[in-house]
């Protein structure tokens, strides 16, 4: 269904002015923000964390708390004013007519009860559906979001399904009673890629099939442009530039809009000649607005007397197609010349092999059915005959859905889980029987890790510089008090901190600023080889480019070897030297960067490659969705791992993906692919991913 730009709009938000009221003073959240949503049109709104994205979705549910209130403007649904609607009215529109779907998916079931259930009470309350037609619904809506055996699921606890499964649900949940407007909060950030990919088609063709009008909050520009009609960039509590999806991708005329694309890493983009390139400064804090542009302190285009005279207004750029910005030079930038680059950075030449990794196997026994005794033995195999090698100065990143063994891996080379066969080699150090706590200083120091959230992984009641001191103790580095004090100054240099930081609380940091200092700690001891589990994934787009371009520059200084764990295969693209990929417990793909991202490729890493959304109109992506969801590594298919998923299994003869684990297979260049399609069959694939030259 295409959106009926000549009807009225569904959503209107008209000069909208949020605000939340502490003892202390008034914060203003959202200010004179504008937007509309037509009849089968799907809104992106995008900015960084604390723009007033969500704060804009919950005052269009009505839902901003007791410190929340609207001051100025109006939200219209169906030309209704909803703030002068009473609690009765908002209740018969909530879940009817409007329906939200958070980021988290448990946040919106009950895990005491069935998910039939939770389904069938949308229509019963909203529409005074009987039962029996709203479990029938129910099993309809269950067959719409594609979830196999449906019968079953409705039978069953939310615990008892995937992350995928539990969103698909909560979309069911959302559209059962086929709501004029969908909001979207964030809804795939918890989901691999590939499920992602598998939701937003299914999101995509139900809001054609019921003519559901969608705004879609997301800080990934890739899932913009592959899901909305128009966009609403946001900053700081205002729209800084709205216009069609693809005319602002293309003719952006906000230097924020501008910012934000450089920092993410699109298709050229190159860690060494082509960095990304962060925005300066920090967001401002919504009571330290600046005059004038809010953007102006953080702008490179910013002129005094210019940008900071007086309130900024959102004027027109193309009113044929209601593109508009909130820029007073818009017209004087020079918006087609390259960004700036502080010079090329020198890659480091790439060393001897580091870490040795022979045929390493992890298997967990479990018990089945153990609640009330007995039960049944059974074996999870997380990791199966990994073989490869690190060398200095490198970055190897491994890829792959949850369960695939990554996070396996890791726990087995920091020694939080010993081998269960096979050899880790840290130069001619054997680590594999070897747990941490039994790990000299020298050895732990040499092996750290950044973890993906850094919010959860420092101490709430020590100081920073603490913290830092604390590993350098744990570490044996410095003789005195006085010599690791140094050290950690010099550690916050390092990764580009304030010294006056090492007196503050994490709860006074950023996000952005807490993983610095969770680098610092993991380089303390001059680590040799790093682990950086999913490092920048719950960081804002902005801060991904200075954290990832850190980590590359402290990795230059120290010839550290990168173990760079992730799902996002555009951050893989840009800062790997080489890529392996995992499918439950098993590489089916080793290669440089340039091998793994060009045919011929493993189906699995096809797939992977496919599902990537990319913020570029140039780019053309073979679409493949993979059905079904990774099995489980207690009860693995016989033969390939990957057989019950494979579009390429019928190119094999016979059974042979059914009966034989395929060899890991060399190809040129040290390439290897574990998959028995034949050599003329991987020579014949095509590129997933391929940019347009003749739009540039």
């Amino acid at each position: 269904m295409k959106p009926q730009t000549d009807q009225a709009p569904i959503l209107e938000i008209d000069t909208l002015s949020i605000s939340f009221f502490t003892r202390a003073r008034e914060i203003p959240a959202v200010m004179d923000f504008s937007v509309k949503v037509r009849p089968g049109e799907a809104v992106g709104l995008v900015g960084e964390s604390g723009c007033g994205k969500s704060t804009v979705a919950l005052g269009v549910m009505q839902d901003l708390g007791q410190n929340g209130r609207v001051v100025g403007g109006s939200i219209r649904f169906k030309g209704r004013d909803l703030g002068a609607m009473d609690a009765a009215e908002l209740r018969a529109i909530r879940g009817a007519e409007i329906a939200m779907i958070y980021q988290e998916p448990m946040a919106s079931l009950n895990p005491a009860m069935r998910v039939g259930r939770q389904l069938m009470e949308v229509p019963m309350i909203h529409q005074g559906m009987g039962e029996a037609a709203a479990r029938e619904r129910a099993l309809q809506m269950v067959r719409d979001v594609k979830l196999p055996d449906p019968a079953r699921i409705l039978e069953a606890y939310p615990h008892q399904l995937s992350g995928g499964q539990q969103q698909r649900i909560v979309i069911a949940m959302a559209l059962m009673s086929e709501p004029a407007l969908l909001i979207l909060d964030e809804p795939t950030t918890a989901l691999d890629v590939t499920v992602e990919a598998a939701v937003l088609d299914l999101v995509k063709d139900l809001g054609k099939k019921y003519g559901t009008s969608m705004l879609f909050i997301s800080h990934n520009l890739g899932l913009v442009l592959e899901t909305c009609d128009r966009i609403c960039v946001m900053y700081s509590g205002e729209a800084v530039e709205r216009g069609p999806t693809a005319e602002v991708f293309d003719r952006m005329r906000h230097p924020y809009t501008q910012a934000l694309f450089r920092s993410i890493p699109l298709p050229g983009a190159d860690k060494t000649a082509r960095p990304l390139v962060a925005i300066p400064g920090n967001f401002p804090l919504p009571h330290e607005r600046p005059e004038g542009c809010n953007f102006g302190p953080r702008c490179d285009y910013f002129v005094r007397g210019v940008c900071d005279r007086e309130t900024i207004p959102i004027v027109s750029v193309d009113p044929a197609i209601r593109h508009e910005t909130r820029c007073v030079r818009w017209q004087e930038i020079d918006w087609a010349a390259p960004p700036q680059v502080s010079g090329v950075k020198q890659q480091s030449a790439v060393g001897d092999v580091i870490l040795k990794i022979d045929s390493l196997k992890k298997y967990y026994e479990v018990v089945s059915g153990a609640l009330f005794g007995g039960g049944k033995r059974r074996l999870v195999k997380a990791n199966e005959s990994l073989s490869f090698e690190a060398r200095e100065s490198e970055t190897l990143a491994i890829v792959g859905e949850s369960g695939c063994g990554k996070s396996t891996f890791a726990k087995l080379l920091m020694g939080l889980e010993t081998a269960t066969d096979g050899e880790i080699l840290l130069g001619n150090r054997a680590l594999q029987d070897v747990p941490i706590e039994a790990r000299d200083a020298g050895t732990v120091a040499d092996v750290q890790m950044v973890f993906q959230n850094p919010f959860d992984t420092l101490n709430p009641a020590m100081t920073v510089g603490r913290q830092i001191i604390r590993a350098l103790e744990v570490f044996g580095v410095g003789a005195t008090g006085a010599d690791r004090r140094a050290r950690m100054l010099a550690l916050l240099d390092l990764v580009k901190l304030p010294r006056s930081f090492a007196d503050r609380m994490p709860r006074q940091l950023s996000g952005g600023q807490k993983q610095r200092v969770g680098i610092a700690r993991a380089f303390a001891g001059d680590a040799r080889v790093v682990v950086a589990d999913e490092p920048v994934s719950a960081l804002d787009v902005s801060v991904q480019a200075a954290v990832t371009d850190l980590l590359m520059e402290i990795q230059r200084a120290h010839k550290t070897t990168l173990i760079f764990i992730s799902h996002d295969l555009s951050i893989v693209r840009y800062l790997s030297d080489r890529v392996l990929v995992m499918y439950l417990g098993h590489v089916v793909e080793l290669g440089t960067t340039d091998q793994v991202f060009a045919p011929p490729y493993h189906p699995y890493t096809e797939a992977l490659l496919s599902a990537v959304p990319i913020a570029d109109t140039k780019v053309r992506k073979k679409h493949i969705v993979l059905e079904g969801d990774v099995p489980s590594a207690m009860n693995p298919p016989s033969g390939c791992p990957f057989h019950t998923r494979c579009r390429w299994k019928t190119e094999v003869p016979g059974d042979l993906c059914e009966r034989e684990v395929p060899p890991l297979r060399s190809l040129p260049g040290a390439h290897q692919i574990k998959c028995h399609l034949d050599e003329d069959k991987l020579a014949r694939m095509t590129p997933v991913i391929e940019v347009d030259m003749a739009a540039e």
